[in-house]
């Protein structure tokens, strides 16, 4: 029978993530983000415009929505540009990790022992550009997920065959 020990881990001689050199998501994506918040954008206009032609009270204020719509609209765009330079990921010899955020950055690291199905998703506009989403489900469900967009599609196609791999081997 083992002897059971539970000595300390110097914390400093661990391997660090944030050394980790992130490939970035494919340039292509910001076209891909771009067209999903015009599609929003233009949603969220059609609905303005009906309250300020149906809504008579609305009218008076005509000037101020719209300048709170342009600014948002503004905001939005110039939000998702520096989260987009915020989001990178690396696929490691026992893990997978991604990393996003803009004020508060976010890293998840999946070990390959965690995983358990791998998707390769393409939307319509991704598709068009040549993109994928790489979709990791892990034991922890819904919350343990990981989702990767924004990847080239035939490197998404082998970090998938790498990762399934990995896990059959694991089995």
């Amino acid at each position: 029978m083992k002897e059971f020990t539970n000595e300390t881990i110097d914390t400093d001689s661990l391997p660090k993530y944030e050394e980790v050199q992130l490939n970035p998501l494919h340039k292509k994506y910001w076209n891909v983000m771009l067209i999903n918040i015009f599609i929003f954008l233009f949603v969220m206009g059609i609905g303005i415009a009906t309250l300020l032609v149906l809504n008579a009270n609305a009218r008076g204020y005509t000037y101020v929505i719209s300048g709170i719509y342009i600014v948002f609209a503004f905001l939005l765009i110039v939000l998702y540009r520096a989260s987009l330079k915020k989001r990178g990921f690396a696929v490691r010899e026992k893990d997978i990790l991604y990393t996003s955020g803009i004020i508060a950055l976010s890293t998840t690291i999946v070990p390959f022992s965690r995983i358990q199905h791998i998707a390769l998703d393409e939307g319509l506009f991704s598709r068009i550009y040549g993109l994928g989403e790489l979709r990791i489900f892990t034991a922890g469900g819904s919350s343990g997920s990981l989702h990767i967009p924004g990847i080239e599609i035939d490197n998404a196609k082998s970090i998938k065959e790498l990762l399934m791999k990995q896990i059959n081997e694991a089995d």
